[in-house]
Order: C-alpha cells, then sequence, then structure tokens
C-alpha cells in the first residue's frame, strides 16, 4: 500500500464542472483524485469544447514531453491521432487505451469533434516542455 494519507472522493456526472486547461480547444474535468492522493496522482476528463468543429488541424499540440512519472489516456468517445517518437503514428478509439512512457515524446495530431478520453497520470503537477524527435 502507498506510505502517503489519502482520502475517500467521489465525482458525480450529474455534478460535473469542465473548466479551461492547457489546450484552447479542450474543456477538462477535475475528478477530484490530485486534492484525496496530496498531488500524488491526476485524474481529468479532457473532450472537445463545443464550438470548436472546424478545422481539424488546429488540434494539434506539437511535438512535446511531460516531466512525469506516469501518464495514460482511455478513449471514451470520437478519435484521436498521436505521434510518439519510436512508435509512429496511431489513431485510438472508444475502448483504447495508451500508457505513454515517462518522458516520450509526441503529438496530437487530430482528434475528432466529438473526442473524448479519461487521463491519468502522476505526479499531479509536472512540467510539459517543448522536444523534437530523434
Amino acid at each position: 500500500m502507498s506510505v502517503s494519507e489519502q482520502s475517500f472522493c467521489a465525482n458525480f456526472a450529474k455534478d460535473a464542472d469542465y473548466d479551461d486547461g492547457l489546450r484552447g480547444y479542450f474543456e477538462y474535468r477535475d475528478l477530484g483524485i490530485s486534492s484525496a492522493t496530496n498531488g500524488e496522482f491526476h485524474a481529468a476528463i479532457s473532450r472537445v469544447k463545443k464550438g470548436h468543429d472546424g478545422d481539424l488541424d488546429i488540434r494539434t499540440t506539437g511535438m512535446h514531453r511531460h516531466m512525469c512519472d506516469f501518464q495514460m489516456f482511455y478513449v471514451l468517445k470520437g478519435w484521436v491521432t498521436m505521434y510518439y517518437e519510436g512508435e509512429g503514428e496511431l489513431t485510438f478509439h472508444p475502448g483504447d487505451c495508451c500508457m505513454q512512457p515517462a518522458g516520450i515524446v509526441h503529438n496530437e495530431i487530430q482528434c475528432s469533434s466529438d473526442f473524448e478520453c479519461l487521463e491519468l497520470y502522476s505526479p499531479a503537477v509536472h512540467d510539459t516542455v517543448s522536444a523534437e524527435v530523434g
């Protein structure tokens, strides 16, 4: 078991609150895990904001890496095409899951206007830095 103290957390869909975040075309629903784990982990639902259903090419993040210990996502709706250093281009659909090794260089190339996923990472607060492949 984990040595850090954790608290009980329940987050209900009926009370869902989505906020702006890292990407202007996305909105994020914090599931309360960061507080419950004292910043050890973070869990959120990320989805494309309503009204951002035009040109798919604006939905790219550029090559970057997250300076974290763990990161994964599970697609709930729509699709997303990602590029991963050493893996190439991959498209994920509902039910698909991806564990991104710590620090892997990647880029979100495109996603559908109904894209929605569950993201988990650790620690809850970490740096994201621009990167180049190679």
